[in-house]
């Protein structure tokens, strides 16, 4: 455990600074197209109005809604398929507490706010994989 509060290492310092997102009237086929483009394994579902809540599509939302179930992707819709509402992290909340809210809200990733803006993303894998934690 790190004691020392100015070592506290914070959302906004493991957070990816690129999100990608895509309307929620896309098709699947348009999703996956800007996915493998972008080089990501999620997209961010953009707002529809100030008061709306974000969104997100992952590749296991392509597979159990769509491939699975033996969908045309050109049919289906992303807002079909998207996980909303998705929970979003303070930038300056503590990488522990980050961690623990997205594994039990069974997510893997999570946007990071600040001020009411998305300014990144921050996944469980980057928690480990990207930092010198251990």
């Amino acid at each position: 455990m790190v004691s020392d509060k100015t070592s506290i290492i914070r959302a906004r310092d493991v957070m990816s600074k690129g999100i990608v997102s895509i309307d929620g009237i896309a098709t699947a086929s348009e999703a996956a197209a800007k996915m493998r483009s972008e080089k990501v394994s999620y997209l961010l579902v953009n707002k529809r109005h100030k008061d709306d809540a974000w969104a997100m599509v992952v590749v296991q939302d392509f597979i159990k809604k769509v491939i699975i179930p033996g969908r045309s992707p050109s049919e289906v819709n992303v807002y079909e398929i998207m996980t909303k509402p998705v929970i979003t992290v303070p930038a300056d909340m503590d990488i522990r507490y980050v961690a623990r809210l997205i594994y039990r809200a069974g997510m893997r990733r999570a946007p990071v706010e600040d001020c009411g803006e998305l300014i990144g993303m921050v996944s469980l894998a980057s928690l480990i994989l990207d930092n010198d934690l251990f």
